[in-house]
């Protein structure tokens, strides 16, 4: 068995069984050791559909004792799940006195109290220490309990069978995807193509993709196929930074560097915490290369086609990280070899710059207010006009820039066509606040565009109606070359809450199925569980990692954190500071939905953030639990249910300080799926007007289901009810694979 090629099929809601024969004549008797595999498996929520269990029957007992460690892996109860405090959901009444009246007491070495394995003196009638699993003080956890998971009421997730042509399918998709994968199928990817040859005839679109499939070629020691891929010098800096970094797009040093050094400024530090973190970054970045690899960047370089004036022009932009890289590679050395002239000759232009940049040239017209020669040459680069098409309206008017748009705007790539009917809404809006999120940095809002304060708002009103009237035309004329001969469509009333990923990209994993930033989970229960479980594999250290929650109401915010375990409606497991070595520790929040509504609570921000100096904690794991059922909680305060999850992401990202996982909206009963990273120790750090921008943005997209109906006016589809004898159906097990979704309207 292949484990990491279940892990890719688990996160599709199925597993890989490989298919060894015809399993017609294999027995259909259930025998006895599937039996147990089925029991088991469903104390974590999951279930076999009948060709999965087929196929796993005949299976041996190793083989099925791999999946099931592997379904344990993944549902996370090997973890420890023990937090601070025992049946934490009744209030231990601890407050600021009592950490107070410790604190001097452990200054002044006063005795009349307990002394704990951490060191701390714990006085007399401050903390009800026997209801604490380690210090209430320092947040060192002493005491474990292992995760007591039984089968329970919550329905179970039915796993399918994926063969291994459907995995090759997978990884074409995603090689093929319009749209930049994210960061779970980026990591999908990666372990497809240990197993499986590409098709030399698949044409790969996004840059980002490109990097992953050279780095495979590479790695498996063949440069010269990786060489094939490279059609820009451009191209050749994403990969060497991506190799050095992990980044997958061009995020500059100074970024990096900048990010580290304001993640490392920690309120209780005594040191220079932040000017060692930026020392240290600096360090990291420093570019060092061996002799093989400079000769085979100066290979790939020598042998691009692209003429040697527009090397250099698509050079210029990232000026400096190219004077840094040409001199760590040697280039200029190799250039003076025989075989190297064209290196020579693009050296030769980009240092004493004799090439002329096209978008200083843009800038220059647009300056001088020359309209004509500015949307001539705009309209050379149909996708960069598409980009700046809201500024250059606003600049010149809209009549005369969307006359000259519509004659490139089928050279446009789609999901720029799509972007713009999204986007549309919230830029013509003078008080809007937009949320972007530049490379490297966090979510921030951005006022609206000074100049359309020039226009009146029945003019800015006609502007968006004109783009989104346009690009409606586009999508529509490209859904009608489609011929389709199929008469009934199925779709699915969830899709119509499912943004197209378009902009917004997951960078977390996503080891259960996978979901795109704004899609909203609906609550079943009166409660809701959020958990977080970080340090596994780590030695004990100090690691102070937080789970907290904002409380919006109409004209107040409440905090439910380390600092305020317990307020109205919500109540915190403890403030864990310091790991255990290995196992790892978790906190939890309890939200009584009830009891919030009636308050008057209108939304509740999840965030997690890394209090302690530097970025959150690789692996930590935060989301989310909903259950019919009322959840338990064990003597021990152990709350983790893997049928009860919902959703959950994993940290790979290293530049994140702060995120906010989730909102849920009390009056809709319904959670936002997002990924806002924000710099803060705390959760009071967040912005909400970030937040609500965001969402704003999230909202305005064009969601999967009015596509499908739009795909099915267009084309004359019937929509019926009945998924079985529908001729297209939609479901959300399709939308899983985004890759294939985004194809399906942006090719």
């Amino acid at each position: 068995m292949k484990n990491d090629l279940l892990k890719v099929t688990i996160r599709k809601n199925a597993l890989f069984i490989p298919q060894n024969g015809n399993l017609n004549g294999v027995s259909k008797k259930i025998n006895e050791t599937t039996s147990v595999l089925l029991a088991n498996c469903a104390k974590l929520g999951y279930t076999f559909s009948e060709p999965l269990l087929a196929a796993i029957n005949p299976l041996t007992t190793v083989e099925k004792l791999e999946v099931f460690n592997l379904l344990k892996d993944v549902s996370g109860v090997n973890k420890n799940w023990t937090p601070l405090v025992k049946q934490w959901n009744i209030p231990t009444g601890e407050s600021i006195i009592d950490h107070v009246i410790t604190w001097f007491s452990n200054i002044f070495q006063v005795k009349n109290g307990t002394t704990l394995p951490c060191g701390h003196i714990i006085p007399n009638h401050t903390f009800p220490i026997d209801r604490y699993n380690g210090c209430p003080f320092c947040g060192t956890p002493f005491e474990f309990d292992k995760l007591d998971y039984t089968e329970g009421a919550n329905k179970l997730k039915v796993l399918d069978l994926w063969t291994e042509v459907m995995l090759k399918d997978e990884m074409n998709s995603f090689l093929t995807s319009p749209v930049a994968l994210d960061a779970t199928q980026v990591d999908s990817l990666k372990v497809l193509l240990q197993h499986f040859a590409i098709d030399a005839n698949l044409e790969i679109r996004m840059k980002e993709t490109m990097m992953v499939v050279i780095d495979a070629f590479v790695e498996s020691g063949k440069p010269e196929l990786a060489g094939r891929f490279f059609k820009t010098p451009n191209d050749i800096l994403r990969y060497l930074w991506y190799k050095h970094t992990g980044f997958l797009q061009l995020i500059e040093p100074k970024t990096i560097v900048n990010r580290m050094t304001q993640n490392a400024r920690y309120s209780r530090g005594f040191g220079n915490e932040a000017g060692l973190a930026k020392l240290q970054a600096i360090a990291d970045l420093k570019l060092k290369f061996n002799r093989s690899e400079c000769k085979q960047y100066a290979i790939w370089l020598n042998n691009l086609k692209l003429s040697i004036t527009d090397q250099c022009e698509q050079m210029h932009p990232k000026r400096n990280m190219w004077v840094r890289v040409i001199r760590a590679l040697r280039l200029a050395e190799y250039s003076k070899r025989k075989g190297f002239e064209n290196l020579a000759a693009l050296l030769d232009t980009f240092y004493n710059k004799k090439y002329e940049v096209w978008q200083g040239k843009v800038n220059h017209l647009k300056l001088k207010s020359d309209a004509e020669g500015t949307l001539a040459l705009l309209k050379q680069r149909p996708g960069l006009f598409a980009r700046s098409l809201f500024s250059t309206m606003v600049w010149f008017g809209p009549d005369i820039t969307i006359q000259n748009f519509k004659e490139v705007m089928d050279k446009v790539p789609a999901r720029l066509i799509y972007t713009l009917n999204m986007y549309a809404e919230s830029y013509f809006d003078k008080n809007a606040l937009r949320s972007v999120k530049p490379l490297g940095g966090v979510n921030k809002k951005i006022p609206a565009n000074k100049l359309i304060q020039f226009y009146s708002d029945e003019e800015l009103q006609s502007m968006k109606l004109l783009v989104q009237s346009l690009s409606l035309e586009v999508i529509k004329r490209n859904l009608q070359k489609v011929k389709n001969t199929n008469s009934t469509i199925f779709i699915d009333e969830g899709l119509f809450k499912i943004p197209i990923a378009i902009g917004d990209r997951n960078e977390q994993l996503q080891d259960l199925p996978e979901a795109l930033m704004g899609t909203r989970f609906k609550v079943e229960g009166n409660t809701i569980r959020l958990f977080l479980q970080w340090g596994e594999g780590l030695p004990a250290q100090h690691l102070d990692m937080d789970l907290s929650c904002n409380v919006a109401y109409e004209n107040r915010n409440e905090f439910c954190s380390y600092s305020q375990l317990v307020i109205p409606g919500c109540k915190h497991s403890g403030d864990i500071q310091s790991i255990p070595d290995k196992v790892g520790t978790a906190e939890y929040i309890d939200l009584d939905l009830v009891k919030l509504n009636d308050l008057g609570a209108k939304f509740i921000s999840f965030t997690c953030n890394a209090f302690t100096s530097g970025n959150i904690s690789p692996n930590l794991v935060v989301g989310w639990m909903n259950s019919r059922v009322p959840m338990k909680i064990s003597s021990s305060g152990v709350a983790y249910d893997p049928t009860a999850v919902q959703h959950q992401v994993r940290i790979k990202q290293n530049l994140t300080k702060g995120m906010v996982f989730g909102v849920l909206d009390i009056e809709k009963c319904e959670v936002i799926w997002l990924e806002m990273s924000f710099s803060g120790q705390i959760v009071q750090g967040l912005d909400r007007n970030a937040l609500n921008a965001l969402i704003n943005k999230l909202d305005a997209k064009l969601k999967i289901g009015d596509l499908l109906q739009l795909k099915a006016d267009v084309q004359g589809l019937n929509r019926i009810d009945d998924a079985t004898i529908a001729d297209e159906v939609y479901d959300m097990k399709w939308a899983l694979n985004t890759a294939e979704v985004s194809k399906l309207f942006l090719e």
